[in-house]
């Protein structure tokens, strides 16, 4: 079972005492369009509980974390307004973080150019040097984001070539006014990569190929950060011609098993703030239930 599934089975199972709105923290989920390679809530299930930040923009539209922190904040105050229970769900580390740490995020307007001259550099010379860069203007930075991470190495340059000062120093914490519950799933690792794989072949079997064919057709090239994501960039490689279709599907099951690696930097399993609970146990549910009741009791 899922993030996805068991938000689902939690608003359905506190349904008697309250009701429960997802606010989805996944960064490729915002992309109208793509959903089957980022895994989205159907319709259907959209319509047995309410869910906030999907579709939010077209794959060409820039969508930063500081829109994406102030949407999340909506979300959940609007909730709590109508008196529901918010559920924070989804595995991008930054969104998480940035929402339930309350990152001062800095507003930097996109300097077109400045990206141009960086992803040039980084496509001339390799990410090394771009990261090499990084780390001479705001080592900090660099030790927290992931050289290969190109967009993420760009978008913290380009703050400290308009600022004149490091990103890290400009996000600061200042935790949002909420009582917060971390709840973490585990499950051991030959049943996750399994798992991993037979996620990949429903994906393909459900029309992947046919949803990243239509994105393209639409003008929407590989080029763009939202068609860089897991599953699509391996795709317009197929169907560009450069790889074979069981190629792109090895490398999209390898390189998500090393985005779950990558994701323990952000979700430790040594955080004190997270309780953490092994998916594989038949019981997991109910127990994830019971805590979130105790909780909601305190």
């Amino acid at each position: 079972m899922g993030k996805t599934t068991l938000a689902l089975r939690l608003a359905e199972d506190l349904a008697e005492d309250l009701d429960v709105e997802v606010v989805s923290a996944d960064s490729r989920q915002v992309y109208r369009g793509m959903d089957i390679g980022t895994a989205k809530p159907t319709q259907q299930e959209r319509r047995r509980v309410k869910h906030h930040l999907l579709d939010v923009v077209d794959p060409d539209e820039s969508f930063t974390l500081a829109q994406y922190q102030d949407l999340a904040y909506a979300a959940i105050d609007g909730a709590q307004l109508r008196e529901c229970f918010p559920l924070l769900v989804g595995g991008t580390g930054l969104y998480v973080r940035a929402v339930l740490e309350g990152f001062s995020i800095p507003r930097v307007e996109p300097d077109e150019r400045l990206r141009e001259q960086l992803y040039a550099k980084a496509a001339a010379e390799g990410y090394k040097a771009l990261h090499r860069r990084l780390q001479e203007l705001d080592p900090v930075a660099a030790e927290r984001i992931d050289g290969r991470n190109v967009r993420r190495v760009v978008r913290a340059l380009e703050v400290c070539h308009q600022t004149g000062k490091p990103i890290s120093s400009l996000q600061q914490a200042s935790p949002p006014p909420y009582r917060i519950l971390q709840i973490g799933l585990t499950i051991p690792r030959d049943l996750l990569y399994q798992r991993i794989d037979q996620r990949v072949e429903r994906m393909l079997s459900s029309g992947l190929v046919s949803e990243v064919r239509s994105l393209v057709e639409q003008g929407y090239g590989d080029e763009l950060p939202s068609m860089s994501g897991l599953g699509y960039r391996q795709i317009c490689l197929y169907l560009s011609g450069d790889v074979s279709l069981d190629e792109a599907t090895a490398s999209i099951k390898q390189q998500t098993r090393r985005f779950v690696r990558q994701q323990g930097n952000w979700f430790r399993e040594d955080d004190p703030r997270i309780t953490w609970y092994d998916a594989s146990h038949p019981a997991f549910v109910e127990t994830v239930l019971a805590r979130i009741r105790r909780f909601l009791e305190e």
